[in-house]
């Protein structure tokens, strides 16, 4: 049986934990969800389609680590955050984030994008 690829999320908030591994379920992808950066490096090592992040919740360095390692520099990074924190979208750009998106923009786009990641 060949296993789903899967999806990193790096976040606490269980609305959005429940979100993610819907969408991911139903585009055929496994969600894996982690608390620390040190799991979401070992997981984005392994198979994986995305790495998620919730930017309130994952440090800044977290995107930077995961774009240096061998395993992990081809990892396309999500991140989400809250509209008015500017300085901290720019510091994902800056690290390396290859797509945030705010809050609201990334629950509507969730679907559409594990769609695209399953077919990556």
């Amino acid at each position: 049986m060949i296993m789903p690829r899967k999806v990193v999320a790096v976040l606490s908030d269980l609305m959005f934990t429940v979100k993610i591994i819907e969408a991911a379920k139903h585009a055929g992808l496994k969600a894996v969800c982690v608390k620390t950066p040190a799991d979401a490096i070992t997981q984005a090592a392994q198979d994986c389609a995305a790495v998620i992040l919730d930017l309130n919740f994952a440090p800044v360095e977290l995107i930077t680590q995961l774009k240096t390692g061998e395993a992990t520099r081809s990892v396309p990074l999500i991140g989400y955050v809250s509209h008015v924190q500017a300085d901290l979208i720019r510091q994902a750009k800056e690290s390396g984030c290859d797509q945030v998106l705010a809050r609201s923009a990334f629950v509507t786009h969730l679907a559409s994008m594990m769609a695209i990641l399953a077919q990556s």
